[in-house]
């Protein structure tokens, strides 16, 4: 298929309220939408760095002008015949994996389209109709306004909860919301605030059967020695996501024995063909995964629930219903639940979701076109 024209847009989205994690107060997601076109079709894909470099090294201008300048035109006017071909046109580029996952996600789109099939069924998923989703939580301003909120999703059906963990609110806010929901399936993610001296706060989380505990240490060069460390120590499984950046991190993982649960983003890890490529590993291993998110479009949320279908994707994934960060999403039709706690996937080729064009216009902030 020859690919005939790229369009990459760098769009900031205001959120419907202030998204408060480890790293930072989140006012807006700024996000990468590309539009590519081939074989008399096209499709929209979704790639969602931070605009801070605090979750990972890179971020969102780096990311745009990665792909600008040197990936897309690797990709114009040219045939390409495989996902595989796609990356190894690129694979000069070292790192850069959120930029690398703009092209290829938009790739996959565009082929299940060709194929005239959804992007689920592309993937490999099968024919699954809908997906399980869970409900997150950040830093909130009180407990009480946390254990509403809990209620307010238990009400709704959500088979899990995830809570945002940090210095300050940590194990006296865990202890809260087992106390108070003691039989609920939910976990904790420190994004990366922790180090090993902290071992003995996640010993004392042990008492409270979580799920898991997502990303404790720090993403660095230390990081899966550390985790697996860790792991010795503790029996809550250890869940990693920030360090998780490539199938071969998680080749390393396993060998490591640095975690018992994989979250797999798949702008995180490169894209579509890497996100699959981890979870049957990871498989193979007896270690689940589920889908992680950045607070995407609806578009790109729309593609976590068509690769959330693969086999070995076992724990609710983080896909949120359009209204939970967004007063107006950009991703139309929007996301919404099915029913408790579920989603369902796409019945058209590739995925129903486009950007609306008026919000579009209005807040991208860098736009850039490729034609053949």
């Amino acid at each position: 298929m020859k690919i005939e024209g790229i369009d990459i847009y760098w769009v900031k989205l205001p959120l419907a309220f202030v998204w408060k994690t480890s790293y930072a107060d989140q006012h807006f997601t700024d996000t990468l939408l590309v539009r590519m076109e081939g074989g008399g079709h096209s499709a929209w894909g979704e790639s969602c760095p931070v605009f801070i470099p605090a979750y990972s090294a890179e971020h969102t201008i780096a990311t745009f002008h990665t792909v600008r300048e040197h990936m897309a035109p690797r990709i114009i006017g040219q045939e390409i015949e495989s996902a595989q071909d796609l990356l190894d046109r690129i694979s000069f580029i070292k790192g850069n994996q959120f930029a690398r996952a703009a092209l290829d996600i938009a790739w996959w789109v565009l082929d299940a389209k060709r194929r005239g099939m959804p992007l689920h069924v592309a993937l490999g998923g099968g024919k699954r109709d809908r997906v399980p989703v869970g409900a997150d939580f950040g830093v909130q301003d009180s407990l009480d306004i946390l254990l509403q909120k809990i209620q307010g999703a238990i009400d709704q059906g959500f088979p899990r909860i995830k809570l945002k963990f940090r210095p300050g609110w940590d194990l006296d806010m865990v202890a809260a919301v087992r106390s108070t929901f003691p039989n609920l399936t939910f976990h904790v993610d420190c994004n990366a605030a922790y180090t090993l001296a902290d071992a003995d706060l996640f010993r004392k989380l042990d008492r409270y059967h979580l799920a898991m505990i997502e990303q404790p240490l720090a993403d660095d060069g230390m990081s899966l020695i550390n985790h697996a460390d860790l792991q010795k120590m503790i029996e809550t499984p250890v869940c990693l996501d920030e360090s998780v950046q490539s199938l071969s991190v998680v080749q390393a993982a396993i060998r490591l024995r640095s975690c018992k649960v994989v979250n797999i983003k798949m702008a995180r890890v490169g894209g579509l063909t890497a996100s699959r490529e981890i979870q049957a590993l990871c498989g193979e291993h007896g270690i689940p995964c589920w889908i992680g998110g950045m607070l995407e479009s609806a578009i790109g949320g729309a593609i976590c629930a068509e690769l959330a279908t693969l086999p070995n994707f076992t724990y609710p994934g983080d896909i949120f219903p359009s209204t939970y960060f967004y007063k107006n999403d950009i991703g139309k039709p929007e996301i919404v639940l099915s029913g408790p706690g579920e989603v369902t996937t796409s019945q058209v080729p590739g995925i129903p979701q486009a950007p609306d064009p008026d919000l579009l216009k209005q807040w991208t902030v860098e736009h850039a076109s490729f034609r053949a």
